[in-house]
């Protein structure tokens, strides 16, 4: 039963039986005159003795199949189940060798009982863990700018947030964050990771990255920026299609998207490529909001299902939907609410998906506050796509499958550590993949930094206005770095497929006209 269910129900008036009714109709017939005489001193006794049962019943009735904490009077009846937690408190505090925080023990407690679910997306947070929950949903905050969560005792990047300092320092999803500032942070939860790795703007935190099981870990520094809260990016590509990029689902997004879609109608949008890649999810309100302006009037936006119900289904409303050819591009980063709209449009709405199968989260968290300040966050629902499919842990596959260029997924170049000529390293086969990417030759692929990288090097700082020196390090390591992810941003194969089909859809569509 929901608190707000519980919160409206009312009490009964109590039901009479017939025995009842027949001594009431007795009483009133009964002559004036007739009465039982009782002393004073019985009758007072009597009163006690049915004043100990009425008790006595009602303790039983509350308590009897029922082990709820129940307080009458001074009695209080403890449920058996939390016996032994209460004992172990009880003796922890009187024999254990040091004084102890009683609010430390019960948050402890708490978060043992929300581990033993064995959910990552299940949580809770003391008071100033709370103070983070709703950041990156409602306002700007100050961090690094990446969507994390526990998973196998990693603390694991979903993805970085678009133009954030996380994205900038070349972490990508699925990159484990080992440890924090040189503190190890395996088996810590997400909230517990958000405020080690948070900070205030302009300051450095070092992230210990792992990139692939079997890798050597690696160290990231990054500067802490303002994470801004808008969501939405859009560009009008060639023969009118419209790029629109959506970053997380936030309480704006809606609004940000309405007025994107109007500025690309002004300049004569003729199709459009929605891009949810590396969008961790966010507010499930959004993701109908959003789906509604793809689906058309009554048709399943998606399904929820809560603990032994059948599941409820919500179907597109009538308002503002988009008229012209959509695709939408999805990868491994695209979770949560991105899911909710790829399975809104891929099921219902018919549109194609392009790229890489998405993250799998098919289920549904609500916050509650605690009186303290604190936060219980837990699964309360999954929820299904139109057809009925459960896509946790399994993704929604693209319809187009189109993987990244392997330069993409280039391990991240530490700019502090100092590459140069006659040195031979992983990190300088890295960086030689780099330049061969950009367009400057260092020769042999080999991790050898020799003359022919040396002159690649050069040949980069001069266009770069940097000091000519041949040295892999600082604002140089930066520049190679900016410019493989512009490379990556232009040359985007899933967007230039999607584009493709889109025209080709136009192209079918002119035809039979």
């Amino acid at each position: 039963m929901s608190n707000s269910e519980h919160d409206n129900l009312e009490e009964q008036e109590p039901v009479k039986s017939e025995n009842a009714e027949k001594v009431e109709e007795e009483k009133s017939a009964a002559p004036a005159n007739r009465y039982i005489r009782i002393k004073p001193f019985y009758f007072l006794m009597l009163l006690f003795g049915l004043i100990l049962l009425t008790a006595g019943i009602t303790i039983f009735a509350l308590t009897a199949g029922d082990d709820k904490v129940v307080e009458v009077g001074s009695v209080t009846v403890e449920r058996n189940e939390f016996q032994k937690l209460f004992e172990t408190y009880d003796q922890l505090k009187e024999e254990y060798y040091s004084d102890l925080n009683d609010e430390e023990l019960v948050n402890g407690a708490i978060n043992g009982m929300i581990d033993a679910l064995g959910d990552p997306y299940s949580d809770y947070m003391n008071q100033e863990e709370a103070g983070h929950l709703n950041e990156t949903i409602s306002s700007s905050f100050e961090g690094i700018g990446a969507e994390i969560q526990e998973r196998n005792g990693f603390i694991t990047v979903v993805s970085p947030i678009k133009n954030s300092p996380a994205e900038k320092a070349g972490i990508i999803p699925n990159d484990r964050i080992i440890a924090v500032d040189g503190q190890n942070i395996q088996g810590k939860s997400a909230s517990e990771a958000v405020l080690l790795i948070r900070g205030e703007k302009g300051t450095d935190v070092k992230l210990t990255i792992q990139r692939g099981e079997n890798s050597e870990p690696m160290e990231v520094t990054i500067t802490r920026d303002e994470i801004p809260i808008e969501t939405v990016y859009s560009e009008m590509l060639a023969d009118g299609v419209a790029h629109i990029q959506i970053t997380s689902f936030s309480q704006h997004t809606y609004e940000e998207l309405k007025d994107a879609i109007a500025k690309m109608e002004e300049e004569g949008m003729k199709a459009m490529v929605l891009d949810v890649r590396q969008n961790p999810g966010g507010l499930l309100n959004a993701a109908i909001e959003i789906s509604n302006l793809f689906v058309n009037t009554g048709d399943p936006i998606l399904q929820v299902q809560e603990k032994d119900k059948e599941p409820e289904v919500f179907v597109a409303t009538e308002g503002l939907k988009v008229k012209v050819p959509f695709a939408l591009l999805i990868d491994e980063g695209s979770a949560s609410a991105s899911e909710i709209l790829a399975g809104a449009l891929k099921e219902s709405a018919g549109a194609p998906l392009v790229g890489l199968k998405t993250f799998g989260k098919g289920t549904v968290q609500t916050a509650n506050d605690l009186p303290d300040g604190s936060n219980l966050k837990f699964t309360t629902a999954k929820w299904l796509t139109p057809e009925g499919n459960w896509i946790h842990e399994k993704g929604i596959a693209p319809d187009y499958k189109v993987d990244y260029p392997k330069y993409a997924s280039l391990p991240f170049l530490d700019p502090s550590i100092e590459l140069k000529n006659g040195m031979l390293s992983s990190s300088i086969q890295a960086a030689e993949e780099m330049l061969t990417a950009v367009g400057y030759d260092p020769g042999k692929v080999d991790g050898l930094y020799d003359d022919s990288t040396e002159e690649a090097v050069k040949a980069l700082q001069d266009d770069q206005k940097i000091k000519v020196d041949g040295v892999l390090k600082g604002d140089t390591t930066y520049a190679l770095m900016d410019q493989l992810r512009q490379k990556v941003q232009k040359d985007d194969p899933q967007l230039l497929k999607a584009k493709e089909v889109l025209l080709q859809e136009l192209g079918r569509a002119d035809s039979t006209k």
